[in-house]
Protein backbone atom coordinates (compact mmCIF):
# COMPACT_ATOMS: atom_id res chain seq x y z
CA UNK A 1 0.00 0.00 0.00
CA UNK A 2 3.13 2.10 1.19
CA UNK A 3 4.08 1.78 -2.74
CA UNK A 4 1.18 2.13 -4.77
CA UNK A 5 0.58 5.64 -2.36
CA UNK A 6 4.37 6.24 -3.44
CA UNK A 7 3.69 5.57 -6.91
CA UNK A 8 0.71 8.08 -7.45
CA UNK A 9 2.79 10.70 -5.99
CA UNK A 10 5.59 10.30 -7.86
CA UNK A 11 3.48 9.61 -11.04
CA UNK A 12 1.47 13.44 -10.48
CA UNK A 13 -2.01 13.99 -10.09
CA UNK A 14 -4.31 10.98 -10.95
CA UNK A 15 -8.13 11.93 -12.00
CA UNK A 16 -10.72 9.65 -11.24
CA UNK A 17 -13.91 10.42 -13.22
CA UNK A 18 -17.10 8.37 -12.39
CA UNK A 19 -19.53 7.26 -14.99
CA UNK A 20 -22.27 9.98 -15.00
CA UNK A 21 -25.76 8.86 -14.24
CA UNK A 22 -28.08 7.16 -16.72
CA UNK A 23 -29.07 10.04 -18.89
CA UNK A 24 -26.37 12.20 -18.69
CA UNK A 25 -23.47 12.53 -20.77
CA UNK A 26 -20.32 13.28 -19.51
CA UNK A 27 -17.77 16.04 -21.04
CA UNK A 28 -14.58 16.50 -20.96
CA UNK A 29 -13.52 20.30 -20.20
CA UNK A 30 -10.33 20.15 -22.25
CA UNK A 31 -12.35 18.63 -24.95
CA UNK A 32 -12.09 20.78 -28.10
CA UNK A 33 -15.38 20.55 -30.49
CA UNK A 34 -16.17 21.95 -34.14
CA UNK A 35 -18.99 23.03 -34.88
CA UNK A 36 -20.23 23.71 -38.53
CA UNK A 37 -21.55 26.99 -39.08
CA UNK A 38 -24.68 27.12 -41.18
CA UNK A 39 -26.65 29.99 -42.34
CA UNK A 40 -29.87 31.24 -43.09
CA UNK A 41 -30.24 34.36 -45.65
CA UNK A 42 -32.68 37.17 -45.63
CA UNK A 43 -32.48 39.15 -49.18
CA UNK A 44 -35.13 41.58 -48.76
CA UNK A 45 -32.27 43.13 -45.55
CA UNK A 46 -29.09 40.85 -47.16
CA UNK A 47 -28.32 39.65 -43.76
CA UNK A 48 -27.04 36.13 -42.77
CA UNK A 49 -28.07 34.11 -39.68
CA UNK A 50 -25.82 31.44 -37.72
CA UNK A 51 -27.87 29.46 -35.43
CA UNK A 52 -24.85 27.29 -34.70
CA UNK A 53 -23.23 30.75 -33.61
CA UNK A 54 -26.40 32.84 -32.86
CA UNK A 55 -25.17 35.32 -34.48
CA UNK A 56 -26.48 37.44 -37.59
CA UNK A 57 -23.53 38.64 -40.17
CA UNK A 58 -23.91 41.92 -42.53
CA UNK A 59 -22.09 44.00 -44.35
CA UNK A 60 -22.35 47.83 -42.84
CA UNK A 61 -19.87 50.97 -43.80
CA UNK A 62 -17.91 48.15 -46.09
CA UNK A 63 -17.36 46.24 -43.16
CA UNK A 64 -18.37 42.35 -42.15
CA UNK A 65 -20.62 43.01 -38.75
CA UNK A 66 -21.23 40.23 -36.29
CA UNK A 67 -24.30 41.05 -33.83
CA UNK A 68 -26.25 39.01 -32.09
CA UNK A 69 -29.32 41.15 -33.08
CA UNK A 70 -29.10 42.73 -36.35
CA UNK A 71 -28.94 46.79 -36.37
CA UNK A 72 -31.55 48.84 -37.26
CA UNK A 73 -34.38 45.78 -38.13
CA UNK A 74 -36.38 43.70 -35.27
CA UNK A 75 -36.02 40.35 -35.28
CA UNK A 76 -39.52 39.21 -35.52
CA UNK A 77 -39.73 41.40 -39.24
CA UNK A 78 -36.31 40.01 -40.34
CA UNK A 79 -37.48 36.05 -39.31
CA UNK A 80 -41.10 36.56 -41.31
CA UNK A 81 -39.26 37.71 -44.39
CA UNK A 82 -38.50 35.14 -46.99
CA UNK A 83 -35.40 33.29 -46.36
CA UNK A 84 -32.53 30.88 -47.82
CA UNK A 85 -30.76 27.97 -46.37
CA UNK A 86 -27.30 28.60 -47.43
CA UNK A 87 -25.32 25.64 -47.90
CA UNK A 88 -22.09 27.09 -47.27
CA UNK A 89 -20.00 25.51 -43.56
CA UNK A 90 -17.74 29.07 -43.78
CA UNK A 91 -18.33 32.76 -43.51
CA UNK A 92 -20.86 34.66 -45.55
CA UNK A 93 -17.65 37.01 -46.53
CA UNK A 94 -16.68 34.50 -49.28
CA UNK A 95 -19.87 33.78 -50.49
CA UNK A 96 -22.04 37.08 -50.43
CA UNK A 97 -21.40 38.54 -54.47
CA UNK A 98 -22.72 34.59 -55.86
CA UNK A 99 -25.53 35.03 -52.78
CA UNK A 100 -26.61 38.51 -53.73
CA UNK A 101 -26.17 38.06 -57.23
CA UNK A 102 -28.67 34.79 -57.08
CA UNK A 103 -30.81 36.24 -54.64
CA UNK A 104 -31.17 40.23 -54.63
CA UNK A 105 -33.48 42.47 -52.54
CA UNK A 106 -36.65 41.58 -53.82
CA UNK A 107 -36.39 37.76 -54.34
CA UNK A 108 -39.44 36.12 -54.62
CA UNK A 109 -39.60 33.06 -53.12
CA UNK A 110 -40.28 30.14 -55.45
CA UNK A 111 -43.91 28.62 -55.17
CA UNK A 112 -42.34 25.12 -54.92
CA UNK A 113 -41.19 26.35 -51.19
CA UNK A 114 -37.29 27.55 -52.10
CA UNK A 115 -38.41 29.44 -48.59
CA UNK A 116 -36.49 28.95 -45.23
CA UNK A 117 -35.82 25.10 -44.42
CA UNK A 118 -34.95 24.28 -48.00
CA UNK A 119 -30.87 24.02 -49.28
CA UNK A 120 -30.08 26.12 -52.49
CA UNK A 121 -26.40 25.25 -54.40
CA UNK A 122 -24.50 28.23 -53.52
Amino acid sequence: MLCAALLMTLTGCSTYVERPPQGSVYVDPNAIFAVQDDYVYYPAYQVYYSSSRCQYAYLEGGMWVLQPEPRGIPVNVLQASPAVRMNFHDSPVNHDAAVVQQYPKDWPPASNGDQQGQNNRT
